[in-house]
């Protein structure tokens, strides 16, 4: 007769569900498991945990705009158009530069510049884009943005595989967040941009300063409020 408390075969083990990549256990290395997309500078890689997650949402934290937010994930966008994957520009506070996302090295055929009229417009547009399977990254800029509707979002770029870049004010940080990577960029004394990691699936580091080549936005970029 077999003993009740015995495992059956049905009931998973701990291990199994330590092996499932829809697990994360806390402060440990998941590395393994996520995919990710390289951010086009090693240091920067290392300091993710290999690049940028997929299937997830990347949460960036500023208090204006300018620093270095837009070109940090220039070489990432490029990587995915140059493989056939559509990259979204949702509610974007520039008008896009054609001239250099496209020195940039990015396709311009696989390039999506979307224009919600209201905070309503910008979720439904995102939950779309990050669920569909030819999008590979999102980049969005909300007014506003409650846990729930982050949690969706969340959800949406999973079962796409995509990452939805968030921009939100940096007065948002204390705020808990679904997101699997949340930084913060602002300016330290010396006007030089540093990136800090607020969050992150994996060891925890310092700030530390941008490389030259991504504190600027794409050049000609004109302000959309300022029209």
């Amino acid at each position: 007769m077999p003993d009740p408390q015995a495992p059956s075969d049905a009931t998973p083990t701990l291990e199994s569900l330590l092996q499932r990549p829809d697990i994360w256990r806390g402060g440990g290395q998941d590395g393994h498991h996520r995919q990710t997309l390289s951010s086009g500078d090693a240091a920067l890689d290392q300091r993710l945990g290999g690049g940028w997650p997929q299937g997830a949402l990347v949460e960036l934290l500023l208090d204006q705009h300018g620093i270095g937010e837009v070109s940090l994930l220039l070489p990432a966008l490029a990587a995915l158009t140059q493989g056939g994957r559509a990259v979204a520009l949702v509610a974007p506070p520039y008008v896009p530069y054609a001239p250099a996302l496209r020195q940039a090295g990015i396709h311009l055929r696989h390039l999506l510049w979307i224009t919600p009229r209201d905070d309503t417009e910008i979720l439904w547009a995102m939950e779309q884009i990050l669920r569909a399977g030819p999008v590979g990254a999102a980049l969005v800029w909300p007014q506003r943005l409650t846990s729930r509707q982050l949690r969706r979002l969340q959800l949406a770029a999973e079962q796409g595989r995509a990452t939805g870049f968030i921009y939100r004010p940096t007065q948002h940080i204390r705020e808990p967040s679904p997101a699997a990577l949340r930084l913060r960029l602002h300016a330290d004394r010396g006007g030089s941009p540093r990136l800090e990691i607020i969050k992150q699936r994996g060891p925890k580091t310092t700030p530390q300063p941008l490389p030259e080549q991504h504190q600027d936005i794409p050049p000609g970029a004109r302000d959309r409020t300022r029209e």
